[in-house]
């Protein structure tokens, strides 16, 4: 049987969420399948993906081809690495010990790099946020200015209407 890594399509109009399957490669996309491996959200930045690393890893071992989009899933989660580090124990390159700890530092490089990547995000959000309410202080300004000036202009008219009557009541009288 041709086994396939892909991904089922879930989620809503407009909101793709998938799920990383095992399938026969004849089974239809979102039917059958042998076994659910993780899950994949592109709606997220960066995009979010749950997968059993060994169940991922036993199945690219046996055999099973993904698709393009879950080769480069699983290629950024480590699972090409770790089966190209096992290749290289089984010809006698290097032990277990030297393949985990290769690993370990190139999955902490990477835990750095999205860390960074999700820093730099917050911090162009928050820049954002602070010119934005500059903009919305400096338009507050003016339009306290204009409401100051109009009260101003109405305060005046009124003084001027009241010397008015005044000065019409002190004729009258005289």
């Amino acid at each position: 049987m041709a086994t396939k890594i892909r991904l089922q399509r879930g989620g809503r109009k407009g909101y793709a969420f998938y799920s990383v399957v095992i399938a026969d490669s004849r089974a239809p996309r979102d039917g059958r399948f042998i076994e659910k491996l993780g899950t994949y959200n592109p709606n997220t930045n960066p995009a979010t993906v749950d997968i059993n690393f060994e169940r991922a890893l036993h199945w690219v071992e046996c055999g099973a081809q993904p698709t393009d989009t879950v080769r480069n899933i699983l290629s950024k989660e480590g699972v090409y690495l770790m089966k190209h580090l096992k290749g290289g124990v089984k010809k006698g390159a290097f032990d277990e010990a030297a393949v985990q700890q290769k690993f370990d530092a190139w999955k902490q490089a990477k835990v750095n790099g999205v860390d960074a990547a999700k820093a730099a995000i917050a911090k162009a959000k928050e820049a954002a946020k602070a010119t934005q309410l500059a903009a919305e202080k400096v338009q507050n300004e003016a339009k306290a200015k204009a409401v100051a000036e109009k009260k101003a202009a109405a305060v005046a008219a009124q003084a001027e209407a009241a010397a008015e009557e005044t000065e019409t009541t002190e004729a009258a009288e005289a």
